[in-house]
């Protein structure tokens, strides 16, 4: 069965860029949601968020119609979830077919509900294709979702999923880090407490000697530019890098033989089955994990359920040091640039206690603002989150809540804020609350509003075990990474090819060989650099070169040339080496000095550089920016200048509006005032024939016949003021709509043209000047090669 297709014109309702399609305005008396869809401002989520509600509630689906809405919108987003719910993020099916559900259906369900599994999984295409439907949602909407965003499902510390390493984690962290004190102090302490956590030991900063060596080892590699492994990190609390401790000598402070028992705790930790799984897969990497290769956004869910709560938090603490680094490290911006996105917050950010992952949680509340990153924190108590925490949350998503206790201290969160809620309003809209339907606090709207939730496009079947995340891990192509290839070792090819004799004015130089070299071969090496400047866009660029030219005859064939990475030579050649036979010309000094003219020449055709362009935002890549890199730039822009250019337009039509809505108002008031004269008027003549009347049966009817002759004339007056000042309505309300229209086409004109702006990326070639090209150096130089004829450098 197949659902009718939604009307444009209602997926032109919330279908709009920068704007969450979340559900419709509720009301709790009549049970029944609004017409019109309630739309969030992404930008609102700058401020961050946090969703309440019991079990039941409806958190799950709120939370997934929020991270569907933002990949609409091309916003990627770190999911952390403790329980395994997020994982049906992957569950999208666009066709709605039985078949699609049928893996995912619980057969157990399917028993109590007195249906065989197949018919179970018909019964939830069902529901699923008519919910979508009573949302003006369908199966195109769900295939738009899926183009826009990867979804990967991660799972630290096991190969179930997609295995994560955290090996970068302990790699210096980024330059905006390591200048700022507070920061840098922050990360130290967070890594090596959440290390120390996985060993059991409480790693009290002023009083753990445990946790101050470590942070002290951490805290001098990462300041010399020095990445720390495991393995290292072992190695330098058994020999630190320092001599005292504060004012106390090393040794008096933590002897060496204390010191090897907590190297030895690391080192049973690496050695321990199932611990090699944490250095597998992809690296720890945020920018990696927020953007596919091509620079496609991505939803990065990791999965913690299979972990014990050491193992959860030192994940989580990591990841978030990461965050914070990547979040430093990207310029601010006004738009919302990526989401994190955390399930069941309970113990990571507590009111009490400070657990390894707080301090970098409170500091992306107070800080990530500025970058563009909005955290948005899921849990079932309010009395599970930090006062200060609270605080930082400009939305609020209040479900069905548990106890008294925690509806109290919801209502004392609100109405203590600036510009608090009545308690009594408050208390009203929260009692009695319906599974799916949240009171939506907003700082930056003017009341809260009770909305309803709408239908998730994803398959809401609840945790994902093992065999299930293997299948859809499997089923999205990721496999473990291939081992790399040794090739064997060449013979040794050493023959009787002795090295040429050369007159001493030719210059001659060797590129140095490798494993599984036999024989050098000749070519005309140059050496030399290009410059390339391009003052409009304010590029100035330099490039090294190094080519090796094979002989073609007695010629340079620089079109043919070989470019070797290193550009380093030896003077002096391998002496297990052969040499190939050289060409006549190689051995004439003459002949440099006319392949260095050649190369000149060639490098000045033919050398250029590339530069991807965005013509739409007239803007091109850096020197040295991939293109995954500038497309995310370019992202980013596109965001910003839409957002520009949609205030900018509103701000330019305000004024007309509110001169066109004051009108209204005032020929409202001025109908309403021409109907009561009307209806007087009316009065007053029905009044009147009756006087007539009277008066003729009395002998006056010639002057009641004249006062009555014109009251009917009043009265027609009246009515006819009355339908002059409709008709001044339905004009103004026309202009109003028209108007309106207008700002509307306007705004869906600015969106294709952002939304195309990232799409339609070109390229642009500088070709360097003549003064601009220098060749410095022009050689015979021997390269290694195998006897296969590799080339061995």
């Amino acid at each position: 069965m197949k659902a009718k297709a939604v009307s444009k014109a209602k997926v032109d309702a919330y279908e709009k860029l920068g704007a969450f399609y979340l559900g419709r305005r509720f009301d709790p008396e009549s049970k029944e949601t609004a017409d019109e869809p309630l739309l969030y401002d992404s930008k609102d989520l700058l401020t961050h968020a946090v969703c309440i509600g019991m079990t039941g509630s409806g958190k799950t689906g709120l939370a997934v119609t929020l991270l569907e809405e933002a990949a609409i919108d091309n916003i990627p987003a770190l999911v952390i979830d403790p329980k395994g719910d997020m994982g049906n993020l992957l569950l999208t099916f666009p066709d709605l077919e039985a078949k699609d559900f049928r893996p995912w259906v619980h057969a157990d369900e399917a028993t109590r509900r007195g249906m065989t599994p197949d018919e179970f999984a018909q019964d939830q295409a069902d529901l699923w294709r008519g919910g979508l439907a009573k949302w003006d949602q369908d199966g195109e909407r769900i295939r738009r979702l899926r183009k826009a965003v990867d979804v990967g499902l991660y799972t630290p510390g096991s190969e179930t999923g997609r295995p994560i390493s955290i090996l970068s984690s302990f790699g210096a962290p980024p330059e905006d880090i390591l200048e700022d004190a507070d920061l840098f102090q922050e990360q130290v302490s967070t890594t090596t407490a959440s290390l120390l956590g996985l060993l059991g030991i409480d790693a009290d900063p002023i009083r753990s000697r445990e946790a101050i060596l470590m942070s002290n080892v951490l805290s001098n590699a990462w300041k010399n530019g020095e990445d720390l492994d495991l393995p290292t990190l072992i190695a330098q609390i058994q020999e630190p890098p320092i001599e005292k401790v504060g004012v106390m000598p090393l040794e008096t402070f933590y002897p060496a033989k204390d010191r090897f028992e907590l190297a030895m705790g690391i080192n049973n930790l690496l050695a321990a089955p199932g611990f090699e799984s944490w250095l597998k897969g992809e690296p720890l990497d945020v920018d990696r994990l927020l953007y596919t290769e091509e620079g496609k956004p991505r939803i990065a869910i990791f999965s913690l359920a299979h972990l014990a709560d050491a193992e959860r938090m030192f994940f989580v603490s990591l990841l978030l040091n990461q965050t914070l680094g990547w979040m430093r490290s990207r310029s601010g911006t006004a738009s919302l640039r990526a989401m994190l996105y955390m399930d069941e917050v309970f113990g990571y950010l507590p009111p009490t206690g400070n657990p390894p992952s707080k301090k970098p949680l409170l500091t992306l509340l107070k800080q990530a603002r500025a970058f563009g990153l909005g955290v948005t924190l899921a849990t079932q108590n309010p009395v599970d989150l930090d006062y200060k925490a609270l605080s930082n949350m400009g939305t609020w998503f209040l479900g069905r809540l548990q106890t008294e206790r925690d509806k109290d201290r919801v209502m004392d969160g609100l109405t203590s804020s600036d510009g608090g809620l009545p308690r009594k309003t408050i208390e009203k809209l929260l009692s009695g609350m319906d599974k799916r339907v949240f009171l939506l606090h907003n700082v930056h709207e003017d009341e809260p509003v009770l909305f309803k939730v709408r239908w998730a496009m994803s398959y809401l079947r609840g945790p994902l075990d093992r065999k299930q995340i293997k299948t859809l891990t499997e089923a999205a192509g990721v496999g473990p990474a291939p081992e790399p290839e040794v090739a064997d070792d060449a013979d040794d090819g050493a023959g009787a090819n002795v090295r040429p004799v050369l007159p001493p004015t030719v210059d001659e130089a060797f590129v140095p060989a490798r494993g599984g070299a036999a024989i050098y071969r000749p070519f005309v090496g140059g050496i030399g650099k290009v410059h390339f400047v391009d003052r409009k866009h304010d590029i100035e660029e330099s490039r090294e070169l190094f080519m090796l030219a094979p002989f073609d005859g007695n010629r340079a064939d620089w079109a043919s040339a070989l470019r070797p990475e290193d550009s380093y030579l030896d003077d002096d050649p391998d002496s297990e080496l052969a040499f190939d036979p050289l060409p006549k010309a190689a051995g004439d000094p003459k002949k440099y000095k006319s392949w260095t003219k050649k190369l000149s020449d060639h490098i000045y055709r033919n050398e250029r550089f590339e530069l991807l362009a965005c013509p739409a935002l007239k803007e091109v890549a850096e020197p040295g920016e991939t293109e995954r890199e500038f497309r995310i730039r370019m992202s980013d822009k596109a965001h910003e200048e839409r957002d520009r250019q949609t205030e900018a337009l509103r701000a330019k039509y305000a004024r007309r509006l509110t001169s066109l809505e004051e009108r209204l108002r005032k020929a409202e008031q001025k109908l309403e005032k021409e109907r009561q004269q009307s209806r007087s008027k009316k009065i007053e003549t029905v009044l009147s024939v009756g006087t007539t009347i009277v008066g003729a049966l009395f002998g006056r009817k010639k002057l009641a016949t004249s006062s009555t002759a014109r009251r009917m004339g009043s009265a027609y007056r009246e009515h006819q003021d009355v339908a002059h000042a409709e008709e001044n309505i339905k004009a103004l309300q026309k202009q109003l709509q028209e108007m309106n229209d207008e700002v509307q086409g306007h705004i869906d004109d600015i969106a294709a043209q952002v939304s195309a702006a990232i799409d339609e990326l070109s390229t642009e070639e500088l070709r360097p000047r003549r003064q601009d090209v220098e060749v410095h150096r022009v050689l015979l130089v021997w390269a290694p090669f195998t006897e296969d004829g590799e080339s061995a450098w």
